[in-house]
């Protein structure tokens, strides 16, 4: 049976090709399950492998698309059947596994989570790798002790995908959140989502020359890196913690171990791509009762499989609000 993908082709030594092909099974990497994709999403690895020279794909041709959500169409693995709906993000799938942009993927049955009950496929991609980091990283912070009287919540990079799903939910828990924002004309977005504070970037994008400032934050889900998260180490409150979830302001961390040592705070990494699965299956189904469906539908903008690479190029600048959530088969 013929299908469409979208592949990636090395054309020179720094130079690529993407474009939508036509594509049979056969041509599938192996795997237990094999899923009719129906939505998947743009994310910044994404984007990254649509571009040369990478250092994610290490094999052409190659279909990218970190995650996706569908219907299985077969499997080898007792448990899922035909007609289960599910879901993937992680495993390097995207990476060095063929991925979500395509009308089918095949992928080993371990790395797939069965479709939450009160999401659609279209919800979950909504959500996708983004949404489910946003959450695992609230959760750490709220391990670490993060309640709502404690005060102001940080999100930065908050009007990308991590940060208006962390700001949905971290106001939906009843947090005061304050959203960190480059671009002034998504302050009503990031209000509606639950922000009640927005703070320009240019207020704390620079490193500080003082390691220790004004206590501020009593918490921070952190997507942009670099100096920012430099800066926002020095802000926070005794004993609280920041969750670093990305690096599209650089992964140099310029900082001192004072904030640490006369504060008590904690940096938190989140990885996504590893969780086992029992803490997946926990974390979809907290994202399908505290992220407000509502303000997920409004952080939607629909796409087809053949507007990915500008989408990618895009989400690379930094100039995609919200989610993008790409029907594979319109």
């Amino acid at each position: 049976m013929i299908f469409n993908a979208l592949v990636v082709e090395k054309t020179g030594q720094a130079d690529v090709s993407v474009c939508v092909q036509e594509m049979t099974e056969d041509r599938l990497p192996p795997g237990d399950v094999t899923v009719a994709v129906e939505y998947t999403t743009v994310n910044y690895k994404d984007g990254l492998c649509m571009q040369a020279n990478n250092g994610l794909v290490r094999h052409y041709p190659h279909v990218p698309g970190i995650d996706f959500a569908g219907t299985v169409e077969a499997s080898d693995d007792s448990r899922y059947k035909p007609g289960d709906k599910v879901v993937l993000t992680g495993w390097h799938v995207g990476e060095t596994h063929w991925g979500g942009y395509s009308q089918k993927a095949r992928v080993k049955a371990d790395w797939l989570v069965p479709l939450p009950d009160g999401l659609t496929t279209k919800q979950a991609m909504a959500i996708g790798t983004a949404g489910f980091s946003a959450f695992l990283a609230i959760a750490a912070l709220e391990d670490h002790g993060l309640m709502p009287e404690q005060g102001e919540v940080l999100v930065t990079g908050a009007a990308g995908g991590v940060g208006s799903i962390a700001t949905a939910i971290l106001g939906n828990l009843g947090y005061k959140v304050a959203a960190v924002t480059g671009r002034p004309e998504t302050a009503d977005y990031l209000k509606s989502l639950g922000a009640t504070r927005i703070v320009a970037r240019q207020e704390i994008n620079t490193a500080s020359a003082k390691p220790l400032e004004s206590e501020t934050w009593a918490g921070c889900v952190d997507a942009v890196g670099g100096e920012m998260l430099a800066r926002v180490i020095g802000q926070l409150k005794y004993g609280t913690s920041v969750a670093a979830v990305g690096l599209a302001g650089g992964a140099a961390l310029p900082t001192n171990v004072l904030p640490f040592l006369l504060r008590g705070v904690n940096l938190l990494g989140i990885d996504s791509m590893l969780q086992p699965f029992d803490r997946r299956l926990r974390t979809w189904q907290r994202l399908a009762t505290d992220l407000p469906l509502d303000k997920l539908e409004a952080m939607i903008r629909p796409a087809k499989l053949a507007e990915v690479p500008k989408l990618g190029v895009e989400i690379l600048n930094g100039r995609i609000k919200g989610r993008i959530v790409v029907d594979v088969n319109a």
